[in-house]
């Protein structure tokens, strides 16, 4: 068995892969990538059993074949070298030899029918999406999961799927979020709960490209199809909670305001809160509202205040600023729009304006009692 192939376009696609592999795994065999060669074509493939992700390649070669490489000790060595061609050649004494322009490196390898393969998802349904639509779905939603192993269906990011819009919702308990694409739609309606880790993946994959991405899931698994790659998942299995029940119809108390100022104002503030409770407060009133946050602990306190379009009662409201910070940054609208009822109620945070048409977000972001 022997292969030419560019070193550079080994490593980038290999790198992508990688992020598949657990540091810490039961199965040996799962810290390789599997070189799988047919007809010119190397399929390189990486899993953790949850996540197989695949991809492929053009090179040279005459012969087919399948083993599996340590991918540590590949990636490590890749990196130190400039654009090249290399060869692997498999020897007798059960290594691989990759010869370059400056040297030769032996490797042992594994059998590649030991390496697990990627589930083959039936009775699917099957789902286009482009991909910066994607992306900009996942980077929305992922920062409001949970990390609650006794809760794992809010672990993931829920794919609500009908014939009117394609929904995304994350939730932790404490802060939500629904992203909503009224421009892209599907004829059979379904749902499923995404993990946590394909979709970083997925995020960092995806940033910058501009193709489709098609989606075929079935109840138990789903697969993200795109140029030459494939990555394999399977489901998050319960039933996600009743979203719509906890995002509040009635709110009164509308406080329009700069989201970049709001943030900075916000971040700024946070720094003299208690690094415990991370707790700020925002008293409004009129056109006007003030960001105060205090560590009685250390005697630190900070207030701003800023301008604002506001409607509504006078009312001083406690949140999170890790969780406010978060959700001002996953929006990318220059106004937003805080809508509150009582204190003790959550507040909705929604954009003034949006670049893409189509798009609709909804945060919720649950306020905590303020110390008096």
């Amino acid at each position: 068995m022997k292969f030419i192939v560019s070193s550079s376009l080994l490593l980038k696609e290999l790198q992508m892969i990688g992020g598949v592999i657990n540091n810490t795994t039961t199965l040996p065999i799962l810290e390789n990538f599997l070189f799988d060669i047919n007809n010119n074509k190397l399929n390189l493939t990486a899993s953790d059993l949850e996540t197989t992700f695949s991809t492929q390649i053009n090179i040279e070669s005459e012969d087919d074949g399948r083993i599996a490489l340590p991918a540590k000790l590949l990636l490590d060595t890749l990196k130190t070298f400039p654009d090249q061609p290399l060869t692997f050649l498999k020897t007798e004494k059960n290594t691989i030899e990759i010869s370059a322009n400056s040297g030769k490196y032996s490797v042992a390898y594994i059998d590649g029918s030991e390496f697990p393969l990627a589930t083959q998802i039936t009775d699917s349904k099957t789902t286009i999406i482009p991909s910066a639509i994607l992306h900009r779905a996942i980077n929305s939603t992922l920062f409001a999961t949970g990390n609650d192993d006794l809760r794992p269906v809010m672990s993931g990011v829920f794919f609500q799927f009908d014939s009117e819009s394609l929904k995304f919702i994350a939730t932790d308990a404490h802060k939500l979020v629904k992203y909503k694409r009224k421009d892209l739609k599907t004829d059979q309606t379904s749902e499923f709960i995404m993990p946590k880790k394909p979709l970083q993946l997925l995020r960092g994959i995806l940033q910058g490209l501009d193709i489709d991405i098609t989606i075929e899931y079935s109840d138990t698994n789903a697969q993200f199809r795109f140029g030459n790659s494939i990555l394999t998942c399977r489901l998050i299995d319960g039933k996600y909670p009743n979203y719509e029940a906890v995002i509040p119809k009635e709110n009164p108390n509308k406080m329009v305001v700069n989201r970049m100022q709001f943030l900075d104002s916000v971040r700024r503030v946070s720094i003299f809160a208690s690094k415990t409770t991370y707790q700020i407060s925002l008293s409004i009133a009129g056109a006007q509202i003030i960001i105060s946050a205090e560590d009685i602990d250390y005697s630190n306190s900070a207030e701003e205040r800023l301008n604002c379009d506001y409607q509504g009662d006078d009312i001083k409201i406690g949140f999170n600023s890790r969780f406010l910070i978060e959700m001002l940054n996953g929006l990318s609208c220059d106004e937003i729009k805080l809508s509150m009822s009582l204190p003790n109620r959550a507040g909705l945070i929604t954009p003034m304006d949006s670049f893409n048409e189509g798009e609709d977000v909804t945060m919720l972001v649950m306020p905590v009692m303020l110390n008096s």
